[in-house]
């Protein structure tokens, strides 16, 4: 059994991705983040860090006691290392698929994360900001669109954690200022992925973060943007 710590951000859908495709025995434990349950004891003592996601295997492979992993990319990674499930067989494969989770860690879902808060979240608009972050989204698609072109997955022959980890900041791409008409292959890798039923069930009742249709009071916005851990 393995518990999810969640919110539905992007990071957060790529566990509950990961978990929908492979069936693994898992609970959700939902975390309400505008409600400050990230900064909670409990929480910080399995995710240091105060961001979701989380997860508590109950069952780990040395058989010791529960484990605890934080940061979405280590538990793509663990899971699959652990399970066998949604990892290339050969190693180079492997590497790639690597390769690809860390660029997204590092590159796609921080700068996609900072291009989605100041169009849709800053408390009034910063040009530059908004300007910059755009355009390196823009310049991620179109690196993912090379790497897909004549082939139907990310990394090796076959849907992998790759995959995974890179779908949720593709998701939102509305709000974050792209167009996928401008990236055919990604657009086309993003439409075989979205009507997969793991993503369906996975995604379902799931909104847009970066809408600006957000409402959130001053506390949650203090919460959400403006606390430490200390909080």
């Amino acid at each position: 059994m393995i518990d999810l710590y969640f919110a539905a951000t992007p990071n957060g859908l790529k566990l509950k991705l990961y978990l929908a495709e492979s069936g693994l025995e898992h609970r959700v434990v939902p975390v309400r983040l505008s409600a400050g349950e990230q900064f909670q004891p409990q929480f910080l003592a399995i995710s240091p860090n105060n961001k979701i996601p989380a997860i508590l295997d109950h069952a780990p492979a040395d058989g010791g006691a529960p484990l605890s992993v934080f940061e979405s990319g280590a538990i793509l990674l663990y899971l699959a290392r652990k399970t066998g499930q949604l990892w290339p067989r050969e190693e180079r494969a492997q590497l790639e698929a690597t390769q690809w989770l860390f660029w997204q860690m590092a590159g796609l879902g921080p700068m996609a994360g900072q291009a989605g808060h100041f169009r849709a979240h800053a408390p009034e608009p910063v040009p530059y900001a908004i300007e910059r972050y755009t355009r390196e989204v823009k310049r991620l698609f179109g690196v993912l669109d090379r790497q897909l072109q004549g082939r139907d997955f990310i990394a090796g022959d076959a849907y992998s954690i790759a995959d995974i980890a890179c779908y949720p900041w593709i998701v939102p791409h509305a709000g974050l200022g792209q167009n996928l008409a401008d990236t055919p292959d990604l657009q086309r890798w993003f439409e075989s992925i979205r009507a997969r039923p793991a993503t369906r069930r996975a995604y379902e009742g799931v909104d847009d973060p970066y809408a600006k249709t957000a409402n959130f009071t001053e506390e949650e916005r203090r919460v959400l943007f403006g606390a430490n851990a200390k909080s």
